[in-house]
């Protein structure tokens, strides 16, 4: 059980578990994913953390596919500039260490902004808040529970 399932059983959300055995020697972690459980890469969202110039952090959500414009998200988020924030802050304050980071059941709750073209599914997968664990919802539900704003970056 990690904290993003919990919240899910608490919140009486659907939502589905897939695990697979994650190997230590790869480290695109969204990308291993999609290939050891099939899933089609534009379906599987990583939850990358980053920080503006005044050190608060927010969340992306986008497929592990694409990489982030850092611009565009600056401009969503309203802020001058957003960089990937120090690894030892991301896990602090998410309760996730890299490559397992959910956007559900965070320890601190942070301004998250979801990839536009999750929109176009009916289902998506993101961590389930450790590596080798990934979680299967509706995009609907997992914006509602985030507070996400929707954006293209």
């Amino acid at each position: 059980m990690t904290p993003a399932i919990n919240l899910l059983q608490k919140k009486g959300i659907n939502f589905d578990v897939l695990s697979y055995q994650h190997d230590p020697s790869k480290q695109q972690f969204g990308l291993e994913a999609v290939e050891k459980l099939k899933l089609p890469a534009e379906q599987v969202f990583k939850t990358l953390v980053l920080e503006d110039t005044e050190h608060q952090l927010l969340v992306a959500i986008v497929p592990v596919s694409q990489q982030v414009n850092l611009k565009m998200l600056a401009k969503a988020a309203k802020v001058k500039k957003v960089q990937m924030a120090p690894q030892q802050k991301v896990e602090n304050t998410t309760g996730y260490i890299l490559g397992g980071v959910s956007p559900l059941g965070q320890k601190k709750r942070l301004m998250t902004f979801v990839h536009q073209s999750v929109s176009n599914y009916e289902k998506v997968y993101v961590s389930a808040g450790k590596r080798g664990l990934e979680i299967s919802i509706d995009p609907n539900d997992l914006c509602a529970l985030l507070g996400a704003k929707l954006a293209d970056f």
